[in-house]
């Protein structure tokens, strides 16, 4: 096979379906998105199936535990992607809707209008979700999507897209709007990432060697997102109850993605009676704690904090812990070691609760809520594409009006320039 050739063949046809996508009805798309969704629920023994067999290789070749966490679908996965569609379908189309109208001193009315990006190619691993996440968010807001997932979820990605085409084909909808590569050599990652006449964005979903990867080698925009190196900060003013319940929360609800808490900032007021509250509370859910030299003299048995571990996503039961004067150095921490994804302070005090949503310069900031809201679904969006922690051309979690962009338009009586 000429893979250069198969996967820009992929990319036209996505391209040419792009165009008529554009052009489809909300309601056409809509109607389109809840027969997946039935779609997905009918064929639940099917896309298990796929996905026992992905499992099984991954345990073969000594995946990662979070990876294959990642990876592995249940049935209650599969009703909540089914859900993640409908719930896009309920979305408002973003398409068509025009904003800031208003009359030039010539005559001119002049505004906005709001239109899909175009082709949208998804490179991910691990995530089969990702496949109907991405599809669904796409479809709703008029973009073809060609979807590159890894060789870990193969069996997985290629069922799902199978039944999600299906739907397309029976609505008298264009196939190729959303494609998926079924080649795992990487090479088809390499040429997808050369065809910026065809593919308008590049997003990236995975763990930061592949995101820097993908940046290095891509002649086509890149929504960025390396890491999500996550902290909370317990003020001398918090609910130490309240606090130690969501730093659990934030670390060991599910270890394994993004938004988990990874560093713990605790004002030094309250250290010796926070630490080994919440310390308790981080052993029944079987969390390793390092610390700092402070810290250490408060939790005696855990293990040193080293510099790496500030800079470190563990994606694991894992939690550093430092000691810090005051608000001012937290925020200088976070600037520091932060990776610009998410960020929580735990107060009952407005101002430093005001300070921090101020001046911590991530993607998503939340005061007195665990670090696990930072998602697309918890935040309104319906499924989310992913998350940017960069600032062109969106920032934090992305849903529906993150995949299209503006164009002007312009309502005139015979106008001409002077």
């Amino acid at each position: 096979m000429d893979i250069k050739y198969f996967v820009k063949q992929i990319a036209q046809n996505a391209q040419a379906a792009s165009r008529q996508l554009a052009r489809v009805s909300s309601a056409a798309k809509n109607n389109a998105l809840l027969q997946m969704a039935d779609e997905l629920i009918n064929n639940t023994d099917q896309l298990l199936a796929a996905n026992t067999r992905d499992v099984a290789l991954a345990k073969k070749a000594a995946l990662s535990k979070a990876m294959i966490d990642r990876l592995t679908l249940k049935k209650t996965t599969i009703e909540g992607m089914a859900q993640g569609l409908r719930e896009v379908a309920a979305l408002p189309d973003p398409l068509g809707k025009v904003t800031s109208l208003s009359r030039r001193p010539n005559g001119l009315l002049v505004g906005r209008m709001r239109i899909p990006l175009g082709v949208i190619g998804i490179i991910y691993e691990s995530r089969p979700n990702v496949t109907a996440d991405a599809s669904a968010l796409c479809l709703k807001s008029g973009n073809a999507v060609i979807l590159r997932g890894g060789s870990e979820a193969i069996n997985s990605n290629l069922a799902i897209c199978s039944i999600l085409q299906k739907v397309l084909r029976k609505n008298s909808l264009p196939e190729a709007a959303i494609s998926i590569i079924p080649i795992t050599d990487r090479e088809a990652v390499y040429e997808m990432l050369q065809l910026d006449e065809y593919i308008d964005l590049i997003i990236p979903r995975g763990g930061e060697e592949l995101i820097r990867a993908v940046v290095a080698q891509s002649k086509i925009p890149v929504i960025k997102h390396y890491k999500g190196v996550c902290h909370i900060f317990v003020d001398s003013k918090a609910d130490m109850d309240m606090a130690a319940n969501i730093c659990c929360n934030a670390k060991a609800q599910r270890p394994g993605v993004c938004n988990a808490l990874e560093t713990l900032l605790v004002h030094k007021d309250i250290a010796r009676k926070f630490l080994p509250l919440v310390a308790e509370e981080f052993k029944k859910v079987n969390v390793s704690l390092k610390g700092c030299t402070k810290t250490r003299k408060i939790l005696k048995d855990i293990e040193a904090a080293t510099e790496a571990d500030w800079y470190a996503e563990y994606l694991d039961l894992i939690l550093a812990i430092r000691i810090v004067d005051n608000i001012d150095e937290a925020i200088a921490h976070i600037e520091k070691y932060g990776s610009l994804h998410t960020e929580a302070i735990i107060t009952s005090d407005y101002a430093n609760s005001q300070r921090f949503l101020n001046e911590v310069n991530s993607s998503t900031v939340l005061v007195n809520a665990s670090t696990r809201f930072s998602d697309g679904f918890e935040l309104g969006l319906g499924a989310e594409i992913g998350i940017s922690t960069t600032k062109l051309h969106a920032f934090g979690p992305m849903g529906l009006e993150e995949l299209t962009t503006t164009k002007f338009i312009i309502y005139g009586n015979g106008q001409v320039r002077t």
